[in-house]
C-alpha cells in the first residue's frame, strides 16, 4: 500500500550572504530589505543604505527594547510597508536570529519569497569582542549610514 506524498511547505526561502541580497535588491525593483531589528538599534547602530539604489529600508521591529516581547503587530505593519505578498523580502537584524524569526512568520503569513541575511547587519564577535569585522552587512562594506 502506497503512503500519500505530502508536499512540504518550506519555513522560509533560505538564508543568503549580504552580498546576495545586494544583488537581489539592485537587479530588482519590488525587491525589499526589511531591517527588524529596534529602534534603539536603528539609533546606535546605523542603518543600511539603498539610496544609490533610489530605494529605502523598510524599518519594522520584530522585537521592542528594552524588554525584546514579540511585537505582535508585526505581520500587519508589514503588510503596510510592503503590500506585495510576491516581493522579494529580505530580512536583517543584528546577526540573523530575528530576522530569521521574522522570514518564517512572513512566509506563514503568505509572503512568497522571504530570506534571511546571513550575519545581520553587524555580524558576529572578533576577538576584541568587537561587531562589523567578522561577517554581516557592515563586514561586507555594504552601504549604511548611522543614524
Amino acid at each position: 500500500m502506497a503512503s500519500a506524498a505530502r508536499a512540504v511547505t518550506p519555513l522560509y526561502a533560505g538564508d543568503v550572504t549580504p552580498a546576495d541580497a545586494w544583488a537581489a535588491l539592485a537587479q530588482s525593483t519590488n525587491t525589499q530589505l526589511v531591517d527588524v531589528r529596534t529602534q534603539a538599534e536603528w539609533s546606535f547602530a546605523g542603518v543600511p543604505s539603498l539610496d544609490s539604489l533610489n530605494k529605502t529600508v523598510k524599518t519594522v521591529s520584530w522585537k521592542f527594547y528594552p524588554n525584546f516581547e514579540v511585537n505582535t503587530r508585526f505581520i500587519e505593519q508589514l503588510e503596510q510597508a510592503v503590500a506585495d505578498k510576491n516581493a522579494p523580502l529580505y530580512f536583517l537584524c543584528k546577526t540573523g536570529g530575528r530576522s530569521t524569526d521574522a522570514a518564517i512568520a512572513a512566509t506563514a503569513a503568505g509572503y512568497t519569497q522571504c530570506y534571511n541575511i546571513e550575519g545581520g547587519f553587524e555580524g558576529d564577535i572578533n576577538i576584541n569582542h568587537q561587531r562589523g569585522q567578522v561577517n554581516g552587512w557592515k563586514a561586507s562594506r555594504l552601504p549604511w549610514q548611522q543614524a
